[in-house]
C-alpha cells in the first residue's frame, strides 16, 4: 500500500534506483527490519521539517520572517527547504561534521522515506551538500540511504526518530529545548502518561517530567514576550529553568509568581542561575523591586511599566467581569511584561523624554537582581548563624543518647577503653560548664 501523502513521482524515481544491498534497521518498530540501501544525490533528498532537533530554531526563523506557515504550508518547497538547510548549516558542530565527512566520507547510512525525505541523517546530508556545492567535491555528490516502506506512518517515523536520535545516538546533542519539545509531543500522543514517554525515550520518568515542566516555564516567558524572544534564545538557561520549575511545583500561587517573575527578569538580564537561586523565597519580588526603586533610571522604568499596565488593565477589567478574575499580579509583573516585549537592540522612552537603550536597561536590571540576591544570601547566612548553636546542640544530644544506648554492648568487649571513656566524659562536662557560664 502506498501512502497517499507521498510524492508519487519521487517514489517512482527512488524505486527505480539500483539497490546496493539490504541491511537491518534495528530501531525500525516493525518486525521486518530489512531495508534496501541505495545511493541518492544530496541535492535531491529532502530535509525533514519535522526534525525535532531543529524545532526551536524553526520557531525563531518563523518569528523573524513573520511567516507562520513557512514549514507547514509547503514543507518540501524551495523556501522551507532553504530555511531548513540554513538552520542545519548554522548549528553548533556543523563545521566539525563537514570536516569529518571530507576526511573519512560517510560511515553510516541515512534513512529516508519512500519519496526521499530524510528521517535520520539530515545534518550529514546538509554537510555533504555543502561540500559538493560550496567546495565542488565530487566525492560528496551522493549519500547512502536506507529506504523505509511506502506505507510508513507519521507515528512510526516519530518513534524511529526518538529511538535513533534520543535513545541511542548521542553524537550530536539535541539541545534541551528541542528535546523538551519532543517530550511534549510524545506526552500528548501517549495519553499524557510520563511513564510511556520515558519508555519511548529510554529515560527515567523523573527526567522526562523535568524536561516537560521546564518547557512550560519557557512557554510562559516566550508567550509574554509577544515575539521578542524565541525558544532557542533560552537554550543556555536550562539550569535556571530547572531550578525554577522544581521550586514552584508545589508552591502557593503568590510565591510562585514572585519567584517566577524574578527568575524570568534575571534570565532576560543574563544573571547567573547561581545568583538567582538565593531568591527562591516568597519575598523575592519585593527584594528586587526595592533595589530597582533605589536606582533613579530603573525607578522611572518601573513607573512607566506600571502606568502602561494600569492603562491596559482598565480595558481588561471588562473581560475579567465576564471570564472571571485574572491571577493577581505581583510587584514585578508589569516591569517584566515591559522588558520581555522589548528586544535588546530597542530603546525605551522614560518620563521627561529620556531615551535609554534596552541593553543598558538590562545591565542595570542585572545589577539590581544581583544586589537583591546578595542581600538574600547574607540574610540566609544570618538566619543560619542564628539557629546554628541550637542545631548543633540538638545533634550533640542525639549523639550522647546513642552513646549511652551503646555503652553496655561496648563494655562487653574485654579491650573496651574505659580510660578513653572517662577522658571524654570529663571533656564533655567541662564544655557544658563553659557553656553554662555563657548563659549567666
Amino acid at each position: 500500500m502506498t501512502n497517499p501523502l507521498l510524492d508519487q513521482e519521487r517514489v517512482n524515481f527512488l524505486a527505480a534506483r539500483q539497490v546496493l544491498a539490504t541491511a537491518p534497521l534495528p530501531a525500525w518498530p516493525r518486525t521486518s527490519k530489512q531495508l534496501n540501501l541505495v545511493e541518492l544525490e544530496v541535492d535531491w533528498v529532502k530535509f525533514s521539517t519535522l526534525n525535532h532537533r531543529t524545532r526551536a530554531e524553526q520557531r525563531a526563523v518563523v518569528a523573524l520572517q513573520g511567516d507562520t506557515t513557512l514549514f507547514s504550508a509547503d514543507p518540501f518547497g524551495f523556501a522551507a527547504q532553504e530555511a531548513q538547510y540554513e538552520i542545519l548549516r548554522t548549528q553548533e558542530g556543523f563545521a566539525e561534521l563537514r570536516s569529518d565527512l571530507a576526511n573519512r566520507e560517510q560511515q553510516e547510512p541515512a534513512i529516508v522515506t519512500a519519496d526521499g525525505v530524510l528521517i535520520n541523517g539530515n545534518r550529514r546530508a546538509a554537510a555533504l551538500r555543502s561540500l559538493y556545492i560550496d567546495e565542488d567535491r565530487p566525492d560528496a555528490r551522493y549519500i547512502r540511504c536506507l529506504v523505509l516502506p511506502a506505507d510508513a506512518t507519521v507515528a512510526e517515523l516519530v518513534d524511529l526518530e526518538t529511538e535513533l536520535q534520543i535513545a541511542r545516538d548521542f553524537k550530536q546533542e539535541y539541545g534541551w529545548i528541542n528535546e523538551a519539545l519532543l517530550v511534549e509531543e510524545l506526552y500528548e500522543r501517549e495519553s499524557r502518561d510520563y511513564s510511556r514517554v520515558a519508555t519511548r525515550m529510554h529515560k527515567d520518568v523523573s527526567a522526562v517530567r523535568s524536561l516537560h515542566e521546564k518547557l512550560q516555564q519557557v512557554h510562559q516567558l516566550v508567550s509574554m514576550s509577544s515575539g521578542s524572544r524565541n525558544y532557542i534564545d533560552f537554550n543556555d538557561n536550562e539550569s535556571a529553568f530547572d531550578e525554577l520549575a522544581k521550586h514552584v511545583r508545589n508552591k502557593q500561587p503568590i510565591e510562585a509568581e514572585s519567584v517566577r517573575s524574578v527568575y524570568f527578569l534575571g534570565t532576560l538580564a543574563n544573571v547567573k542561575y547561581r545568583k538567582l537561586r538565593h531568591l527562591r523565597r516568597p519575598d523575592a519580588a519585593e527584594l528586587v523591586k526595592a533595589e530597582i526603586e533605589s536606582d533613579p533610571s530603573l525607578s522611572k522604568l518601573l513607573a512607566l511599566a506600571e502606568e502602561t499596565d494600569r492603562i491596559g488593565g482598565e480595558a481588561q477589567d471588562v473581560l475579567d467581569a465576564i471570564l472571571g478574575e485574572a491571577p493577581a499580579a505581583g510587584p514585578l509583573t508589569a516591569l517584566l511584561g515591559l522588558v520581555a516585549t522589548r528586544r535588546v537592540d530597542e530603546a525605551v522612552e522614560l518620563e521627561g523624554g529620556t531615551v535609554v537603550e534596552m541593553a543598558a536597561v538590562l545591565e542595570s536590571l542585572a545589577s539590581a537582581v544581583v544586589a537583591a540576591a546578595d542581600e538574600a544570601e547574607e540574610d540566609q547566612r544570618d538566619q543560619s548563624a542564628q539557629v546554628a548553636p541550637l542545631a548543633r546542640l540538638d545533634k550533640a544530644i542525639v549523639e550522647v543518647e546513642r552513646a549511652t544506648e551503646g555503652l553496655a554492648r561496648a563494655r562487653a568487649f574485654d579491650d573496651f577503653d574505659e580510660t578513653g571513656l572517662a577522658s571524654r566524659i570529663t571533656r564533655l562536662q567541662a564544655l557544658l560548664g563553659n557553656f553554662a557560664e555563657t548563659q549567666s
